[in-house]
């Protein structure tokens, strides 16, 4: 599958995919002298093999290596690419540039076409690529003309009210308020808002006023449907009134602890797109009359019923689980068949939109291939950093034993205060990650007893308490002392530095690590700490990042390389320490 467009962007690459091993995962382990848990760590490997075509426009000519490019020039679009040129509409273009967003992104140009023309679409590009106002920008303008159109569809006069005709799922609670943050900004000249929009997750319940947009956790809008509108009756219409489906993380949605809830709503949207299409079959054909719809409205609320019959009381319980669900099949394999059957012969009444920085092809199961089997016909847009090292980033290793790491971290923590990252704006932002909620207290303990404020961030940590320290970090700086709940979406501006206190534990998760700095065309440093047992896992990455390589291909396949590294792991996490009391 190539995707044609008439707009080509030179950093970005059209993809045909082809399939390749999984591998095994080495164990790793970092462990802090002081306070750190020691646990046995396994790498999980997510390698994608391109064959790749790239994108050139004719103004452009041939393009300049990636790597001789400065930090715009491998961001932002060709000066002469405007909002305009790709279809967005003056009033969409208008608020974009009030909130300083001049120019399209490489990523937002690629794939804001696409969108608008209606095809199913798949964004895989790097972190801090533009991607939430690469599906943002097109969902405004398709609702903003939506909202002037006089002409009703079949569906808005059947339901003879206003539903919301947009849907973004993702996998936790700040990332969803972040994103309503930034539709919300979207204003028109007299600063109202363009479009409505609401989120459906943690302690905000239903809108009163039902919004444009509406944002929300796979759980928490499945609680709503299933355990709040008990009548069944806004179930059905507002699957029918949903017209555009986003799924942000949708790596993290379709194959982790999300899995079966975001199936299970897939299934229940296009069932509804099939009923529509018979309905509408039926009116051309005359044929249709209130019996035949009434039996066609009582088999969308059965076979939406059937898809629902569980409720799950926290929707942020999957935060931090990326342990993977297998799907139901027993009470389902019948229905599977009828989507099988029925996918290729209804007309389609929705769009789905998929966006991901990291997107593994290498089985079956994983997200790519997923999407590959369900969505076969939709177009792909993917970056072209994606699972690559990005040029505007620096990155330090630094190898450490049980005896140097803490000084090493503090020194790491204080180099980013010291060298002036970031001081045009007078605020220096670090984050560092650890893989446990034990680690993260412990790390945070270390920079306290050093002299270091630090805000924590981790899943045992409250609602409120993460959103206060999440806000203050962004408003007055320092250290954000963090595990990988905080890898994922969150788009906290000119982070300079990134510190890997504990290595990452697979991955797709050092890539959403490395990912929170170097964002939007900015430079950033990344230092990690490692230790004898990811020496050569280390050596592979730096290696992969020299030759322009996926990250994911360091971590080799070879049976004698894994299993050199499984041995180091086992050695060295073979006696179990707990975190020492003060």
């Amino acid at each position: 599958m190539i995707l044609q467009h008439s707009i080509s962007f030179p950093m970005l690459h059209i993809c045909r995919f082809s399939s390749s091993s999984s591998s095994l995962s080495p164990n790793l382990i970092l462990p802090l002298k002081h306070s750190f848990l020691r646990s046995r760590l396994s790498f999980s490997i997510t390698p994608c093999s391109f064959k790749t075509r790239s994108l050139g426009t004719a103004a452009a000519g041939v393009a300049t290596a990636a790597g001789n490019k400065s930090g715009s020039e491998t961001f932002f679009a060709e000066e002469n690419v405007s909002w305009a040129s790709l279809g967005v509409s003056d009033l969409v273009a208008r608020a974009l540039s009030d909130i300083g967003l001049h120019r399209p992104s490489l990523v937002q140009a690629a794939c804001i076409p696409r969108i608008l023309s209606g095809a199913d679409t798949v964004v895989a590009a790097e972190t801090g690529s533009g991607k939430t106002h690469g599906y943002l920008v097109p969902l405004f303008d398709m609702l903003c003309r939506t909202s002037d159109d006089s002409v009703e569809s079949l569906s808005d006069r059947e339901l003879g009210k206003r539903y919301p005709q947009s849907l973004v799922l993702c996998p936790n609670v700040m990332l969803c308020g972040q994103i309503v943050q930034m539709a919300n900004n979207l204003r028109k000249e007299n600063e109202e808002p363009l479009l409505r929009v609401a989120a459906v997750c943690g302690h905000q319940g239903w809108p009163v006023h039902e919004p444009d947009i509406i944002v929300s956790t796979p759980v928490a809008l499945l609680n709503y449907l299933y355990a709040v509108d008990l009548e069944r009756c806004r179930r059905s219409n507002f699957i029918r009134g949903v017209k555009y489906v986003v799924f942000d993380e949708a790596d993290m949605l379709l194959c982790g602890g999300f899995q079966n809830q975001v199936i299970r709503l897939i299934h229940m949207l296009r069932f509804d797109e099939k009923q529509l299409s018979r309905m509408k079959s039926l009116e051309n054909e005359n044929t249709v009359g209130l019996s035949d719809k009434g039996h066609i409205e009582a088999s969308i609320n059965e076979r939406i019923d059937m898809d629902g019959d569980f409720i799950l009381e926290n929707d942020e319980r999957s935060e931090s689980d990326d342990a993977a669900e297998t799907l139901e099949t027993e009470d389902h394999n019948a229905q599977r068949k009828d989507w099988r059957r029925v996918r290729k012969t209804y007309e389609r009444s929705k769009q789905y939109i998929f966006v991901a920085a990291t997107l593994p092809m290498n089985g079956k199961k994983t997200a790519g291939e997923v999407l590959k089997r369900m969505y076969p016909e939709a177009s792909w847009v993917t970056g072209n950093y994606v699972h690559r090292h990005n040029p505007r980033l620096e990155q330090k290793w630094i190898e450490v034993t049980a005896d140097t790491q803490v000084d090493a971290l503090i020194s790491a923590v204080n180099h980013g205060y010291n060298s002036g990252l970031n001081s045009s704006s007078g605020i220096v932002r670090t984050i560092v990650f650890a893989n446990t909620v034990e680690a993260v207290e412990a790390v945070s303990k270390i920079l306290t007893g050093a002299g270091i404020e630090c805000f924590r961030y981790h899943s045992d940590s409250s609602l409120d308490e993460r959103t206060r320290n999440l806000l203050d970090f962004q408003q007055k700086g320092g250290v954000f002392v963090c595990t990988d709940a905080a890898a994922r979406g969150l788009d906290v501006p000119n982070i300079s530095h990134v510190i890997q206190a504990e290595f990452a534990t697979s991955a797709v998760d050092f890539l959403h690590r490395v990912g929170r700095t170097a964002r939007a065309g900015q430079p950033g440093l990344v230092t990690s700490l490692y230790t004898e047992a990811n020496r050569d896992l280390v050596s592979a990455i730096r290696q992969a990042e020299k030759q322009g390589l996926p990250v994911e291909k360091a971590f080799s396949r070879k049976r004698s390389f894994r299993n050199k590294l499984k041995k180091s792991g086992l050695r060295k996490t073979s006696v179990h320490t707990v975190l020492e009391k003060s």
